[in-house]
């Protein structure tokens, strides 16, 4: 016979069910039974996808997240540019094009092989600089620079489809640049931005829960006003990585984190190797992956141990100097 615990447990707490025979995790509000699958039962390992980037690129690598090494060719992009990328177990996602046009495709890859990209759909919005995140069935993007102004749309599809976006909600605050692919399979959390380009630089922390509609709600605040920052989750941890914090504090090349299933600011977690912004990130349930960015143009990839704190380390390379680069993984926190 099970008893209640005698206090509340904390987030990613774990218990053997005597009743079910399960492991159980609790997840902040209850107590949810762990999965006995795995990617690296499904696919053969957790793979980290960085899609496309700055400047003109449509080259897709990846990275098996558990190993360490140089990144490997997977194919092409159907554009070339920036990608706001997300992922279900088996496909990656990235939207948008070129830095400086708008753009509102959508395309897609099967992450256990490699090939190029096929178009999905598109974007409620025609819009540039804006990131995304995503759980098993929903994938979503959020924000962005419109014709001359900043955005405050959120749409999704749904992953194992095809087709248009549909309208989601709205950003607290219309923003670019405000980090993505932070998840849980319930919440998605999306940190920081900019009201306009080079200006207005948030400190907020913003989040919705995926198996609805609306609009954000406040989490909590970062620990520095910046835009442009590399995230990446397990469905505990949230790993916000360096940024661009304005003209006066330039780049950024400190590393944050948030429980995901409770409210409250980001807590200092360690260091990135050194000063930049718009690294691409990937997640496995262990580890974080962060590669590329601009302080000026990069290809390298270092990475951290997502449930302890401490400053990241080197990996490998990527097959391209780029940034904008869209994460994706068949391993992350909202899988």
């Amino acid at each position: 016979m099970e008893y209640p615990s005698l206090d509340t447990p904390t987030a990613g707490a774990t218990r053997f069910n005597t009743d079910s025979a399960q492991l159980e995790i609790y997840d902040g509000n209850q107590w949810t039974g762990v999965l006995a699958t795995s990617p690296e039962e499904q696919t053969g390992g957790t793979r980290g996808l960085f899609m496309g980037g700055d400047p003109g690129v449509n080259i897709i690598d990846y990275i098996t997240i558990s190993t360490t090494g140089n990144a490997t060719d997977f194919g092409d992009r159907t554009v070339a540019g920036f990608g706001g990328a997300c992922s279900s177990r088996t496909r990656g996602l990235c939207a948008g094009a070129a830095d400086n046009s708008l753009s509102n495709v959508i395309d897609y890859v099967t992450i256990s092989s490699t090939g190029n990209a096929l178009d999905f759909g598109d974007r409620t919005v025609t819009s540039t600089r804006f990131q995304g995140a995503s759980n098993d069935t929903r994938a979503m993007w959020f924000g962005g620079m419109g014709s001359g102004a900043t955005d405050d749309e959120i749409d999704y599809v749904t992953v194992a489809s095809t087709g248009n976006a549909v309208d989601f909600g709205n950003l607290a605050t219309a923003c670019e640049g405000a980090s993505g692919n932070i998840a849980s399979q319930t919440r998605s959390v999306m940190t920081g931005g900019n009201t306009s380009p080079n200006s207005g630089f948030l400190n907020t922390i913003q989040y919705l829960t995926i198996a609805t509609t609306g609009n954000t709600a406040d989490f909590g605040d970062i620990v520095r006003a910046q835009t442009w920052s590399g995230a990446a989750s397990n469905s505990i941890r949230g790993i916000i990585a360096c940024g661009y914090a304005g003209p006066s504090a330039a780049n950024v090349n400190t590393i944050e984190y948030v429980t995901i299933s409770t409210l409250g600011n980001a807590v200092d977690f360690g260091n990135y190797g050194d000063e930049r912004w718009n690294v691409g990130a990937v997640a496995s349930p262990t580890r974080a992956c962060l590669a590329g960015g601009y302080a000026p143009y990069d290809n390298r990839i270092e990475y951290i141990q997502i449930m302890t704190t401490g400053d990241a380390v080197d990996f490998g390379d990527s097959t391209n100097a780029r940034r904008y680069n869209g994460g994706a993984s068949n391993g992350h926190g909202g899988l």
